[in-house]
This record gives structure tokens, C-alpha cells and sequence, in this order.
């Protein structure tokens, strides 16, 4: 014990000192400021805000800017060729709802770096927080927590910004998850749906980050966390993250993520948890006045993660899959079509959405007796973005799975659809493919 406490206060000191060397250099006024990545247009990257000018912004008297706002809305209609009579599409943290229409999210906000303060405050509301947020039950250890609490704060952090290298931040609160590709904002990325191994990964966490850019072209971030995609623990350990971003110019992007020694199994802490995944996003054509094509790029995220300890085996409780796209832009980038396939298989389905919350169903069965879980996903998308602030989408997707896991006609809430229907001795309507139409439509300032 004696030993771990003089760790926690050397680290402590070492870190303190870190800081103020580094605030030492940044109230230098003599100092030159340098800004990562500085010149490189980024708006093409899959996950990325394509935004260039952002009018909602407060400066001081001179010109520099003290806040912004942030205003976005996202609204769908999604047609299952299922049919399902509850009128709920599963197995997808993006879309939640069939032959209807929906607000997935809208959110409103706050930001800020002036004088080197960090703050961010980015309020949601809508479907998508009773896909994700809803489902985390680490509210449900102890006491003075609730879901209600949070699920309404999309991200939230409060730090501070130290002008050396090219900057060194340091930050903590409620972030959006630096695994995967893709964003959790779906505007953001090059189609509605999320790949298969971007939507069997987080979409946030709490916990706080220190971000650093040793060079104008590469980013690193080391992370410490409550839990995957979680806003308490599950017992009473702390998960790592390191975060890597490297661009050598503006045209490539290459990351290297990790989780590393989570204990994210309730009232088991010897389970541990670890994931990787890296990214290569290029842009192989550019051309922005053209009418005809005027951009072109491609994107490849592959995942690896494992479950071990505790009574489970990694090679029995792993995932592995990858997602790659490509992107074409036409008429000066106002017109967008993107192709995507995807892969994953996950074992133990430590990482599987439940198809129903019957748990007497056909796919938990299959787990049961050892059935590997094993998807694919196709993916065709369609943009209008008349200007930088909206963007009209139409998309068809398909899904295929070894064993029965999408929702079918019968649906997967109760015979009638209803969640106050008895369920008696119901089985959900689960089926081994699906395929849909959706059209969207998302705003943003």
C-alpha cells in the first residue's frame, strides 16, 4: 500500500511539474503560437464537420473569439423491407424506427479556447439517446447517479491550453469516444448508418484526456476513463486510451487507437477488456470547381478486441472486422456518393446489441450454444449539400447475419408491438437479413 501511495504522488508531481513548465512557456509573450495541422483542409475526412465558416461566433473588441455556438438537427424517415409491426429497427445505434419519421438528434451548444480556456457544453436531445445512452447501466452502481442526469449532455469539459509544441491541452468531463472511425454525429460522417464496427464500439466517455501535438502534422492522446462507453465504472478499477493521429499533409490521415485494461463486467472485475483499431483515410483526386467529378477518397478501419480473465478465454470472447468506403463528389463538391462494405464477427457477443429485451429468442439461443456471431453490412449513399450547413441524404442498406438477429415482421417488443402487451409465451420475429431505405435530412451551424 505504502508503495502504491508514493507512486500516485510522484506521478502527481511529476505531472504538476510538467504543467507548469509548460504554462511557464505559454505566458511567454515573446512565444510563437503554432497551430496543428494549420492550412490543411480536413472537411472531406469520413467522420469529420465539414463546416469552414461558423456564424454563429461571439468576438471581443479585438476580433478574437470568445464563443461559439453550435446548433444541429437530424431528422430521418427509415423504411425496414421488414416491416416490423412495432415499427422498431434494430441492431443499430443510428436508426431506431421503421415507416415513420423521427427526430434522431437535436442539439444546441456552447464552446471555447479564448485565453487559452477550454470549455464545451453540447446539449442533445432525441431518438438516439434511447439507443445509446439509455442502455448504461453503470448508473445503476450506488447511489447519486441517474441516467436522467447526463443523457441530456451530448459533451461537456472544462481545461486548459498550454502553447508549447504545437499545443498541449488538457481536458475533463464527457467526451465523445475517440475509438473508431466514424463520428457520433452522423452528419459528420459519409453514411447514416455507422459501419458494423463503428456501431459495436463506444460513442463516448467520461474521464479526462491530455492531448498533445508535438508537430504541426501529429497528435497523441493518452486518456484515463470510468469504462467503455460508460459514465460510472463497473467495479472499481480505471480503463486507458491512448489516441494517435498522424497527417502528413492534407490529403492522408492515419490513426492508431487503444483501450487498455478495462473491467467492464459487472461484479467481475477480473474480465479484462482491450481493443484496437487504425484508420487510413486518403484523398486521391481533388479538383473543387469541377462540374463533373470534383473529389475522391477512400477509407479502411479495421478493429481487434478481446475479453480475458475471470473464467473467459480471449480466443473464445474476441471481435475482429473491418469497414471500407469510397467517396466520389461531383458539381463542386455538391453531390456526394459513397459506397461501403463491412465485416465483423464477435465471438461471445460480448459486444452485440440484444435484438429484443425477450430474452427467449432465437439469437440468444445461438449464443448459448456457441454460435459465433458473424455480419455484413452494404452500404449505398447519396448526398445533396446545396451549401456547408445542410445536407440532404438518401441511403439503402443491407445486413446479413449466420444467425437469426434482425427484426421481422412479427417484430421484437410483444405479439402486438406494444411494450405494455403481455408476453406470455411470445417469441420475437427474428430473421437473418434486413434491408432498408432511408431518407434524412441534417442541419447544422
Amino acid at each position: 500500500m505504502k508503495a502504491k501511495f508514493l507512486i500516485a504522488i510522484t506521478a502527481i508531481c511529476t505531472i504538476q511539474s510538467i504543467f507548469l513548465h509548460a504554462q511557464e512557456k505559454s505566458t511567454d509573450s515573446s512565444a510563437t503560437v503554432r497551430i496543428p495541422f494549420e492550412g490543411y483542409d480536413l472537411t472531406w475526412i469520413n467522420g469529420q464537420n465539414r463546416q469552414t465558416d461558423f456564424p454563429l461566433t461571439l468576438k471581443d473588441k479585438n476580433n478574437e473569439t470568445v464563443i461559439t455556438g453550435v446548433a444541429y438537427v437530424d431528422s430521418y424517415y427509415n423504411y425496414d423491407f421488414n416491416r416490423p409491426k412495432d415499427n422498431t429497427h434494430t441492431i443499430s445505434s443510428a436508426i431506431g424506427r421503421s415507416n415513420e419519421f423521427t427526430i434522431n438528434m437535436a442539439s444546441i451548444g456552447l464552446e471555447t479556447n479564448y485565453k487559452n480556456i477550454i470549455g464545451r457544453l453540447w446539449l442533445q436531445f432525441g431518438q438516439m439517446g434511447s439507443i445509446i445512452q439509455d442502455l448504461d447501466g453503470t448508473v445503476n452502481h450506488g447511489k447519486n447517479t441517474s441516467v436522467g442526469n447526463l443523457k441530456y449532455i451530448r459533451e461537456a469539459s472544462a481545461g486548459y491550453h498550454f502553447d508549447v509544441m504545437h499545443g498541449l491541452n488538457f481536458e475533463a468531463g464527457i467526451f465523445m469516444s475517440y475509438i473508431g472511425l466514424e463520428s457520433y454525429v452522423l452528419g459528420e460522417n459519409w453514411n447514416y448508418q455507422r459501419s458494423l464496427v463503428c456501431d459495436f464500439t463506444p460513442f463516448y466517455f467520461q474521464g479526462a484526456r491530455i492531448q498533445a501535438y508535438p508537430s504541426k502534422k501529429f497528435k497523441t492522446e493518452v486518456w484515463v476513463l470510468n469504462g467503455w462507453q460508460t459514465y460510472n465504472s463497473w467495479n472499481s478499477g480505471l480503463g486507458l486510451g491512448i489516441s494517435n493521429y498522424y497527417r502528413p499533409n492534407e490529403n492522408l490521415q492515419l490513426v492508431a487507437n487503444f483501450y487498455l485494461n478495462g473491467k467492464d463486467t459487472r461484479n467481475n472485475p477480473e474480465i479484462r477488456r482491450f481493443h484496437h483499431d487504425h484508420s487510413v483515410v486518403a484523398r486521391y483526386y481533388k479538383n473543387k470547381e469541377s462540374k463533373g467529378l470534383s473529389q475522391a477518397a477512400f477509407s479502411i478501419n479495421n478493429h481487434y478486441g478481446f475479453q480475458s480473465g475471470g473464467g473467459l478465454k480471449a480466443k473464445e470472447n474476441f471481435m475482429i472486422g473491418t469497414s471500407i468506403a469510397n467517396r466520389l463528389w461531383f458539381n463542386q463538391n455538391k453531390l456526394a456518393l459513397s459506397l461501403r462494405a463491412d465485416a465483423i464477427t464477435n465471438p461471445g457477443a460480448y459486444l452485440a446489441f440484444s435484438p429484443s429485451p425477450v430474452a427467449d429468442n432465437d439469437f440468444n439461443e445461438a449464443i448459448s450454444e456457441g454460435e459465433d456471431l458473424k455480419m455484413f453490412q452494404g452500404t449505398a449513399t447519396l448526398d445533396f449539400m446545396p451549401n456547408q450547413f445542410i445536407t440532404f441524404r438518401l441511403e439503402y442498406g443491407f445486413r446479413k447475419s449466420n444467425i437469426p438477429y434482425f427484426a421481422g415482421s412479427g417484430g421484437t417488443t410483444s405479439p402486438d408491438g406494444w411494450i405494455d402487451t403481455p408476453i406470455e409465451n411470445w417469441r420475437p420475429d427474428l430473421r437473418k437479413s434486413d434491408s432498408r431505405i432511408t431518407f434524412a435530412v441534417m442541419f447544422r451551424l
